[in-house]
């Protein structure tokens, strides 16, 4: 493998709310304020890896709250300011916590250094080679397949990931290569503050308009964060985006599913029992017999742009194929829970009408004939008013829909939005809402009864709230 890397360290100062710096090498106790998220705990276990004293506060338990503990980090799960260590050299807080919560006040009202986890991010990365994956659609899988590829090569690289990666249970890893691999966040323009070496931009669809208030907005965000790459840095896009052609970097680099305009894409696509084999073709090369074992065409695609990574960097074509090949998914992402004649169960964290299109087309082409169940969990009161009419028209694709309450996440209700604004607009699909405690009833006692031997069923469950709690008793009630 050729590379011109350096290997560095990263003892960068942090730069503190209340005036201030600290460097990273000097940090020996940091508390966090919504540990349980998925980016915030992969922040927490860099932390932890090199021996500094964490904890942190979150609201529920999960899985992964659970994960953290029994890997040695304390989590509480009432917001009390007396759980707040006494004097922390760092707090970490995410923009998903409510602005009133009393311990991120306190810890403000005491003078503590208290910033986001974007800005840890900022600061880790500062003196490293960086592969930064960004998109509104895409780049939790397309970032972990990175990550994979260039671990599994032994290139070697520091994972942030927006996931939990199969291969490895965790979505953080360190290398003593100075090459970092991180999902960028579009929330809060909390992307603008990184500074890419490589850059992945998957998708540029509407979302969260409760911060940026248009689409037009959200896509100037995209161009922006291009402008945050390194002088001589490399722009991998996808083909075709939307204002694309504004999407500037001093090297370019398109991908693809099939178009052969791109300069990567994929050809000779074929489906063999949920996996796919396929061939990549790039500017001056076609990598061969590529087998990817994770559903979903989408999936394909994600790989292509994975692969135009790995390949810019000079890693060799058989082994980025073996590694790819190796590729167990990411946990939630298009994600097997029950594979059988009977009944095939895929989970998902889709939770946008243009993540639930490709989950749905796709397991549907990968299983044809099987009735189609999908049971959805809507997420945010607002993201659920400004896309009801997404929402219900692909949702639409499925048989019978079941819609689960909105989660609310960070979000106060809104008047007049619930599920069944959703329902309201269907116009296919058999539909019916049901409160999360009755859903499990519902599998047993119209689900299963009702399944059919011939042609078996096709069961998904999909969202980004808690409808990840449900996945466990569904696979085990299935199975």
């Amino acid at each position: 493998m050729k590379s011109n890397i350096t290997i560095q360290r990263f003892p960068q100062p942090v730069a503190g709310g209340h005036g201030g710096t600290l460097s990273l090498d000097s940090i020996r106790e940091v508390y966090f304020i919504g540990i349980g998220g998925i980016g915030m705990s992969a922040v927490a276990r860099y932390f932890h890896a090199r021996g500094v004293t964490v904890s942190g506060y979150d609201r529920t338990s999960t899985v992964l709250t659970q994960a953290l503990e029994a890997e040695g980090i304390p989590v509480h799960y009432t917001e009390e300011v007396m759980s707040v260590p006494s004097s922390p050299d760092l707090v970490v807080y995410t923009p998903a916590i409510p602005t009133g919560n009393k311990e991120l006040a306190y810890c403000r009202e005491q003078g503590m250094m208290v910033v986001k986890r974007s800005d840890v991010l900022q600061i880790i990365s500062a003196g490293s080679f960086n592969i930064c994956i960004a998109g509104t659609h895409g780049k939790t899988t397309i970032t972990t397949m990175i990550a994979h590829l260039l671990r599994d090569t032994g290139y070697g690289c520091n994972a942030f990931l927006g996931g939990i990666a199969a291969n490895y249970g965790t979505n953080f890893w360190s290398d003593p290569r100075n090459v970092c691999v991180i999902e960028a966040d579009e929330y809060d323009r909390s992307f603008l503050k990184l500074s890419p070496d490589i850059a992945v931009i998957t998708a540029m669809d509407a979302d969260h308009l409760d911060i940026y208030g248009s689409g037009d907005a959200v896509e100037q965000a995209f161009i922006d964060f291009a402008g945050c790459i390194k002088p001589g840095g490399l722009l991998v896009k996808q083909h075709g985006l939307h204002r694309g052609r504004e999407l500037k970097a001093d090297r370019l680099l398109a991908y693809s599913l099939q178009n052969d305009q791109a300069d990567a894409y994929a050809a000779n696509i074929r489906m063999d029992q949920g996996s796919y084999d396929f061939d990549v073709v790039l500017t001056d090369k076609r990598i061969e017999s590529v087998r990817l074992n994770m559903g979903g065409m989408h999936n394909v695609e994600n790989m292509v742009a994975a692969i135009a990574v790995a390949d810019s960097l000079g890693i060799d074509a058989d082994l980025i194929r073996k590694a790819v090949a190796s590729f167990k998914g990411v946990r939630r992402r298009f994600e097997y829970q029950v594979k059988n004649d009977k009944l095939v169960y895929i989970d998902d964290y889709a939770h946008h009408p243009e993540e639930l299109r490709p989950l749905i087309n796709g397991a549907r082409a990968l299983f044809p004939g099987r009735r189609c169940t999908v049971i959805f969990q809507p997420h945010l009161f607002t993201r659920t008013r400004d896309f009801v009419e997404g929402f219900a028209e692909v949702l639409d694709l499925a048989d019978q829909v079941i819609l689960l309450p909105i989660y609310p996440a960070r979000e106060l209700p809104l008047e007049g939005v619930t599920s069944e604004i959703i329902a309201e607009k269907m116009q296919h699909a058999k539909v019916s809402i049901i409160e999360k405690d009755k859903i499990m009833s519902w599998l047993q006692d119209t689900y299963k009864p009702s399944m059919n031997g011939e042609f078996g069923e096709l069961l998904i469950t999909a969202g980004a709230g808690d409808i990840d709690t449900l996945v466990k008793p569904f696979r085990e009630a299935l199975a």
